[in-house]
């Protein structure tokens, strides 16, 4: 398994610089950012596409710094109820489709999106309990009349590309846990006819499931098993032991109120221990998956510099790096 990097922490130095950074602390992969949320601050994704020259660019400067491609990244939200924003992220997912093969990978990371409650709504509805009985009419709409008719569509452009999506689990979002997920594959893949390797699967990062409830060790086999485990993100989160318990983990406080919420972003280690992460590493390797675990900073307590370090330290100690191909007593 291999150390890398969700490069957006990186916003501001040239891809260059982002790729000396990540070869001066030991990594071996890298995920760009190519539009939607996390922008495109290296590069634009459409002059790339165009240009054999700015391909083979890219992948010099990967090369020349011993990096592998893990994926691109288009965290948007393509079914968005305003039909601007849902086309400006479809579009950006497409021409990142195109682009991955050419750039030396076949991810692509994305949300799965929410759409609105009905036809009429401007803004994105996420439901999180059944009744009144008009949530389950909102998502019978979401799922009936949206999600599966868009994802079995896009199913068809990835394997035209022979390249698969990994729909990361998070709240706000149709895909926010197991079940949703392998859901929503399943659905999407047989509506799409796409015969043979499945197209639709994770990018599984546990700092969005501890605080609802989900035990990620758990939610890596449940996917592993289903052979879904297309990407790995690493990043934790820290569940504050008195805020929790009094006003429990839905928490809509902004992310810089860090003194009264009940949850935040932290960077690996400094939220659970290797405790957890070794099991993790070790049942991500039981499923088969050998990929990479990418470095992602949203810690409002570290400088982007200093989550990022702190985090290769801690993981390093966490990897399994030559998994054992034959015990030495069999």
């Amino acid at each position: 398994m291999k150390l890398g990097v969700m490069s957006a922490l990186f916003a501001g130095r040239t891809l260059e610089q982002a790729c000396l950074t990540c070869a001066e602390h030991g990594l071996q992969a890298i995920e760009l950012p190519v539009g939607a949320y996390p922008g495109r601050p290296f590069f634009d994704p459409e002059r790339v596409l165009a240009s054999r020259a700015e391909q083979s660019r890219i992948r010099g400067v990967l090369a020349d710094h011993g990096l592998e491609l893990s994926a691109l990244a288009v965290h948007g939200n393509p079914v968005h109820p305003d039909r601007k924003i849902a086309r400006a992220h479809h579009a950006a997912w497409e021409t990142a489709v195109a682009l991955a093969p050419k750039l030396g990978t076949d991810i692509v990371i994305t949300f799965s999106g929410c759409p609105g409650g009905s036809p009429r709504d401007t803004q994105p509805n996420w439901v999180t309990c059944p009744w009144p009985a008009d949530f389950l009419k909102v998502l019978e709409y979401q799922w009936e009349r949206v999600l599966v008719p868009y994802w079995s569509r896009a199913t068809r452009t990835l394997a035209r590309h022979g390249v698969r999506s990994a729909w990361e689990p998070h709240p706000g979002f149709c895909v926010y846990n197991t079940d949703t997920l392998l859901r929503l594959s399943e659905r999407a893949m047989k509506a799409s006819g796409v015969k043979g390797r499945n197209r639709l699967g994770a990018n599984l990062d546990p700092s969005h499931l501890f605080w609802q409830g989900i035990d990620p060790v758990l939610a890596a086999r449940d996917i592993g098993q289903a052979g879904l485990l297309f990407h790995v993100h690493a990043k934790d989160t820290e569940l504050d032991p008195h805020e929790g318990p009094r006003n429990g983990y839905l928490d809509t406080r902004h992310y810089g109120r860090l003194r009264e919420r009940s949850w935040s972003f932290r960077a690996c280690g400094w939220g659970h221990g290797s405790d957890f992460w070794r099991p993790f590493v070790s049942m991500l390797r039981r499923q088969g998956y050998d990929h990479v675990l990418s470095i992602e900073h949203e810690d409002g307590l570290m400088s982007a510099q200093e989550g990022f370090e702190r985090s290769v330290e801690f993981l390093q100690g966490c990897l399994i790096e030559q998994p054992a191909t034959k015990p030495w007593w069999a």
